[in-house]
């Protein structure tokens, strides 16, 4: 009697030990997971620089694209919470897209070289963050999963465990582009 009165006790704490480190563990993935975001944001926050000013002397009617990327990407890398980030980010794409449409109307941007390049790096790149951003997310959610069903959410609560955020795509970015092919 003695010795399941012993083995009960001894059976909770290992419970609360692998159900705490479990949380440690999903909170350190995530965090990670973050990190390899923002390694790759930085990546492309130093090719935009090449970019425009690559392009800047033969986009001189253009000048105003120009300054909205680099307004952008000030604001992406000055953002601090992971939403203010996420939101940030999306401008930063958005004027990117913006500016890469541009590039179509100047044949002497298209057939240079050191543009040609930076683009591949800069579509590499969005192409990382895509997936980083895609697997910080699943992350996100397992973590925040499992601090709230029952019963890990009395550990998570009372060792104080907060639900991650995820990344959001901008609400611009969210309506679906108009397209008009009618011929004039």
């Amino acid at each position: 009697m003695w010795i399941i009165l012993l083995i009960i006790p001894i059976l909770i704490l290992l419970w609360v030990m692998a159900t705490y480190n479990g949380l440690v563990a999903l909170r350190n993935q995530v965090q990670n997971a973050w990190k390899q975001i923002d390694v790759q944001l930085k990546r492309r926050h130093d090719l935009i620089p090449n970019l425009v000013e690559t392009v800047k002397g033969i986009m001189k009617f253009e000048q105003d694209t120009l300054v909205k990327v680099m307004e952008a990407r000030a604001k992406a890398v000055s953002a601090g919470t992971v939403a203010e980030k996420g939101a940030a980010e999306g401008e930063l794409s958005g004027a990117l897209g913006r500016l890469l449409a541009v590039f179509e109307r100047y044949p002497e941007i298209k057939s240079n070289q050191n543009v040609t390049q930076l683009q591949e790096e800069l579509t590499t790149t969005e192409n990382q963050i895509g997936f980083s951003r895609q697997h910080y997310n699943d992350l996100v959610m397992r973590y925040n999963t499992r601090q709230q069903v029952f019963p890990a959410n009395m550990i998570a609560g009372a060792f104080r465990f907060t639900p991650a955020e995820f990344l959001e795509i901008a609400p611009a970015e969210r309506e679906v582009p108009r397209v008009d092919l009618k011929i004039s």
